[in-house]
Parts: C-alpha cells; structure tokens; sequence
C-alpha cells in the first residue's frame, strides 16, 4: 500500500511540488491554533492556581510534567501505529479529550484534580500531534518545510493567546471561566471533521495505487548518529522553553514586582514571538538546507540568553522577544530533516519528535521548579542561559539535500 503522506489526487507527479494544498494547512493550522490556545491556558493560570490551592514550585513543575509526559510518552505509538494504519477520524476523538480535560480544570476543587485534568488535556494532544503532522505533509505539495511552518505557526500562535485570554478572560473572574474555552474545543471538532474526511478521501486513492518504494538517504549508522544530535538539540531548545512558559511570570512578578496581569502580557509578547519565528525556519530550509537553519536557530540565540538574567525589565522583554523569535524558527526544520531521514515513517518521527519535545518541556518544568524552590527563580534562568550553546552539536549532522 502507498503512503498517504506523498499522495496528490490527480496531479501528475512532475506538478506535485506546484500544487499545495492551502486550504487544509490553513485548517489544520487553525485546528492547530486552537489546541495549543487551550494547552497554554495551564500554564498561564499557574499563578491562579497556586493561590488558589496554595502550591510550591514543585507542584507548578509537577502540573506541567503531568501534562507533558501524558502528551509525550503516546505520540510515537500513536505514530506508528498509523504509520501502519491510518486512523483519519481519531483527530476529532483526541479533541473530545481535550474538552473534557477543560471542563475538569474548571470544576477542580484541589490539586488531584487539577493534575487528572492536565494528563485528559495532554492525552487529547498527544493524538492530535502525530496525525496532524501527517495531514500537514500530505497537504505540502512537496513543499515540506513550509507546510510543517504553516501548521506549526498556528500551535504557536494559539500558545501566545493563552496568557493573554487567562488575563483578560479568567484572572479578574476566577478559575470557572476556563469552561468558556470549551467552545473552542468544540470549534476543533468541527473543523476536525472536515479536515478528517478529506483525509480519509486521500486514504482511499492511496489504497488503490500501486506500492512505492521508499529509501532512506543515509546508511543506519549516520542516521541514528543525526537523530541522536536532533534529540538533543530538542533538549536544548525545549528545556530553556520550559524555563520562559512556566516561570517567566512568576520571575517577572518575584524580579520586577509587576501584577500577575502585566506579566501574563508579557509572557503573551513572548509567545507571539516565538509564533513568528515559526514561519522563518520552514520556506528557508526549503530553500538553503535545514541544517543550517537548525544551526543559526539554537547556537545563535546563546548571546541573548547570555544576557537575560543581568537586564533591566524592559531590556528583559526585548531580549525575550528576540530569545524567542530566534529559537522558534528550529522545530520546523528539525522534523523536516528528521522525516527527510527516515522517509515512510512521518507517524512515528512526528510522534517521536513531538513527544520528545513536551516530554523535555515537562522534566524541565518539573527540575526547573525544585532548583527555583531551594534556590531562586533568577538562578534558573542563570543556569538555562547556557543550554543553546549545545547548538555548537549540529556540526555532526550531514548534509542531505541532494539525498532526498
């Protein structure tokens, strides 16, 4: 059977690279979009939530590491099993997780809830990222690294509105307001439908075509060596990620003295940028090779890191925005280049890949808090500056724009 990640109905093959499919990266994206506004709504009630419940630093780490390890540990099965078998409906069904992790947030009466609320939550992400990655390439056109930009501006987008929502929408009005945002979880399922029915239609022509062969454009060795330096940079990338979501609020309020409002604006700055960034990284490993892309992307953010921890409050929002801006434009090009590696397998990449991300947010969130809690919440953001330099790393990926 052919893999429905490379099929374009009725497009001879010479054209397939001139026909992307907008109009679902646009509704994956916005699908997008709103599963990651939703995720980032736990992360921006932190500072509700510890009142609220009376929490350490600890406990914020473990709210994010149940969310993460519960949105990382089933990706990469769930990739591979549809790698094998395709499941274009489960997107709509890993939403409905979604909702009802929403609802328990807002009815939690302690801390066990809470954290039952963030695993239904993760969960629902840990389905909808593997087979949305998959959507999003079959809808490229041959046009990977910007089709996996479109889809990820919209998760990135959605995680800068989080804060921004939680200011305006739940800090003056207290933690039931979170239900509201289960109309857009239901605005999910909707557009999932849609997005899954034309998936299933691709499915369909897939199985009707004759097999194709896939190869990988490395020998094993060199491929496991690349994937390893991938994951890696992963770890860079989203342990000093974990530092900003999850603590950067709380640095500004115990630094600056500034209002859980002004800082939840400032962390929606943050996200924004980090939502522009996303477009960078995709159309220009497209056009000049990921891998360095990757390289300007993790080492070349170390400067700004550098300084964080010694600038003023508004130099801490500029730099922030730059930190951002900068680290954003990496993911796109490290899945790319990861699918690039290990063709037929967009699934399980996706799933590894993704996974691995959350999963690295969350222990970084989880140790980040116990450092904060014995220490201080500067000297995290001390030590996290350092982390980019192992960008230094991606001089051992190989080259292979002429492999693929």
């Amino acid at each position: 059977m052919a893999n429905s990640d490379d099929v374009y109905p009725g497009i001879p093959p010479e054209k397939k690279r001139s026909r992307t499919a907008f109009g679902i990266l646009g509704a994956i994206s916005f699908s997008h979009l709103l599963n990651d506004m939703i995720q980032s709504l736990i992360l921006a009630i932190y500072p509700l939530l510890q009142s609220e419940f009376s929490l350490s630093f600890m406990q914020i780490g473990l709210i994010t590491l149940t969310f993460q390890l519960s949105s990382s540990l089933f990706q990469p099965l769930v990739g591979h099993y549809t790698d094998k078998h395709p499941m274009p409906w489960s997107l709509p069904v890993g939403m409905c997780f979604t909702l009802s992790g929403l609802i328990l947030l807002a009815l939690a009466g302690n801390f066990t809830s809470v954290l039952l609320a963030a695993a239904l939550v993760g969960t629902g992400s840990s389905i909808f990222h593997p087979e949305s990655s998959r959507v999003a390439r079959m809808a490229s056109g041959g046009r990977h690294g910007l089709a996996q930009s479109i889809f990820q501006v919209g998760g990135n987008f959605g995680s800068s509105l989080g804060p921004l929502l939680a200011a305006l929408v739940i800090a003056p009005y207290g933690q039931g307001n979170v239900a509201w945002f289960g109309l857009a979880a239901l605005l999910a399922i909707v557009v999932l439908l849609q997005i899954s029915r034309w998936y299933a239609a691709q499915h369909r022509i897939a199985k009707s075509r004759p097999p194709v062969k896939v190869v990988s454009p490395l020998p094993r060795n060199k491929i496991i060596l690349a994937i390893s330096v991938l994951l890696l940079l992963i770890f860079s990338k989203y342990f000093y990620m974990a530092s900003i979501s999850s603590y950067y609020t709380f640095y500004l309020i115990d630094k600056f003295n500034v209002s859980i409002q002004n800082a939840q604006i400032h962390l929606f700055v943050f996200l924004f940028a980090v939502a522009a960034g996303t477009m960078i990284g995709g159309p220009v490993g497209d056009k000049i090779g990921r891998k360095y892309v990757i390289w300007g992307s993790i080492l070349g953010v170390a400067p700004f890191t550098l300084l964080l921890p010694y600038a003023s409050l508004y130099w801490t929002g500029v730099l922030t925005v730059i930190i951002g801006f900068i680290l954003a434009s990496a993911f796109s090009a490290i899945l790319v280049y990861a699918q690039e590696l290990l063709p037929g397998r967009i699934g399980m990449v996706s799933g590894l890949f993704f996974g691995f991300a959350f999963g690295m947010g969350g222990l970084g969130a989880a140790i980040l808090g116990v450092v904060a809690d014995h220490t201080s919440i500067e000297l995290v953001y001390k030590i996290c500056a350092f982390l980019p330099l192992l960008g230094i790393a991606t001089i051992f990926l190989p080259d292979i724009r002429h492999k693929t």
